[in-house]
């Protein structure tokens, strides 16, 4: 006969302590995504690729998290959450190491480009998969303390990717004196890591009594159901407006993420600023990531004690206006990688402490019946506002060159403004208190 205590300790073994897999589980999340959205950039630069090749391949990666929400309903109708992350996992490691092996060969940009849809494709899944496990593992209380952690995890996954690794690619670079070999062993160690990570979550992950094949769900009735919530998120208030802030509050940030690396990285004759693989690591991947983290802590900080309607119009200037920044630096040519620093750094501060604005609003809109729905609808749209405006920032930068591409990008940064401006007369005064 089994006791108390004996059941006690069979559900702790079932559910496992969360110290155990929620760091690893969304560091493996962020891994990925920073993979495709920045490495790939700083790659393609070492290995010769043009900035408008390069912006508009990378950019189409933004895709599967943009269409995301279209196959989500159908995660829940096969297999467990707890088995998608599983595959998935595997998915992206093979990823890996099919870039790292295509790297040094002739059709090196068709073939590494083929296993980074792969590994987007993966992520975005994995990312529904592991969002959704997340609430199905813990309680209420844990899912609120965990919140912070797993967002720290998922942030150290940024600096571990496109800080560590890129110096670490650039280390490669400097003692091989081989480019394509030093990112090869750079992909082949990603891939090993995630590979690891797959094997050990394949132990350490809890098996929660609520995560199974939801039975009697078909195909039809999930489609039939999301075509309704779809339909409904097209029916809500100020339906314009909406789009018009989703689409271009990070309208100049969209371009300026793609090709704030290429111009760190280009040779003075071209307009950049010559540093090396591992500077711009540590700049723009280690620096500037945790200047990222500092705004966005600062600006949720604020927001809880005084409102959203109060902060919105700040964040929308904080996230546009340092981009005069990378103006002066494309002018002035800065050789001192100390007075970089501190324009990225402060350029990415107020990217983190203005997108909160971003993140806030689409919970705004998401309030009502389908919420969980209609916020992972919104965050596809985040994501389409980030692709299509990036496709052909190379080709501008290419044609008008760097000093007056990143003053388009501060024209661009003009709707965002006003968008904001629009939205916060609509605002509720307690809208994002205590939030």
């Amino acid at each position: 006969m089994m006791t108390i205590r004996d059941t006690n300790h069979s559900m702790s073994v079932k559910r496992r302590n969360p110290w155990n897999w929620i760091p690893t589980l969304y560091f493996a999340e962020g891994l990925p995504y920073v993979a495709v959205m920045t490495i790939a950039v700083i790659m393609y630069k070492r290995l010769g690729l043009s900035n408008t090749e390069i912006t508009l391949y990378t950019s189409w990666l933004y895709l599967p998290w943009t269409i995301k929400p279209l196959w989500s309903p159908f995660v829940d109708l096969v297999k467990t959450k707890r088995s998608w992350i599983i595959a998935m996992q595997g998915l992206i490691a093979a990823g890996f190491a099919g870039i790292a092996f295509f790297i040094p060969t002739t059709h090196f940009v068709q073939l590494t480009l083929a296993f980074f849809w792969l590994m987007a494709f993966s992520s975005a899944t994995h990312d529904i998969a592991a969002d959704g496990f997340y609430m199905l593992g813990l309680n209420n209380k844990e899912q609120s303390f965990f919140v912070g952690i797993r967002n720290t995890f998922y942030r150290f996954a940024n600096i571990f990717g496109q800080g560590i690794l890129v110096m670490l690619a650039g280390w490669l670079e400097t003692s091989q004196g081989n480019i394509p070999l030093a990112w090869s062993i750079t992909f082949y160690l990603m891939a090993g890591l995630f590979l690891a990570l797959t094997l050990y979550h394949r132990f350490i992950l809890p098996h929660p009594d609520t995560d199974i094949k939801r039975e009697g769900l078909t195909a039809s009735k999930l489609l039939e159901d999301f075509l309704k919530t779809f339909i409904s998120f097209f029916q809500k208030k100020h339906l314009g407006l909406m789009f018009f802030f989703l689409l271009t509050y990070r309208l100049g940030e969209s371009q300026l993420a793609k090709i704030a690396s290429p111009f760190l990285l280009d040779d003075a004759e071209q307009g950049g600023l010559a540093l090396s693989t591992a500077t711009v690591g540590m700049i723009y991947g280690t620096i500037g990531v945790i200047a990222l983290l500092l705004g966005g802590i600062v600006s949720g900080f604020l927001v809880s004690r005084d409102g959203f309607k109060k902060w919105i119009l700040p964040m929308a200037l904080a996230i546009n206006l340092p981009d005069l920044l990378y103006v002066w630096m494309a002018a002035a040519t800065p050789d001192n990688p100390l007075f970089i620093s501190i324009c990225v750094a402060i350029e990415q501060l107020g990217y983190g402490f203005g997108f909160t604005a971003y993140m806030l609003y689409l919970i705004y809109i998401a309030e009502g019946e389908h919420k969980t729905a209609h916020y992972a609808i919104g965050t596809g749209f985040m994501a389409l506002g980030m692709m299509i405006p990036g496709m052909p920032a190379g080709w501008i930068q290419e044609h008008i060159g760097y000093t007056n591409f990143f003053i388009w990008v501060c024209i661009c940064t003009i709707p965002g403004i006003i968008a904001s401006l629009m939205i916060r007369n609509r605002l509720d005064d307690s809208f994002g208190k205590k939030i």
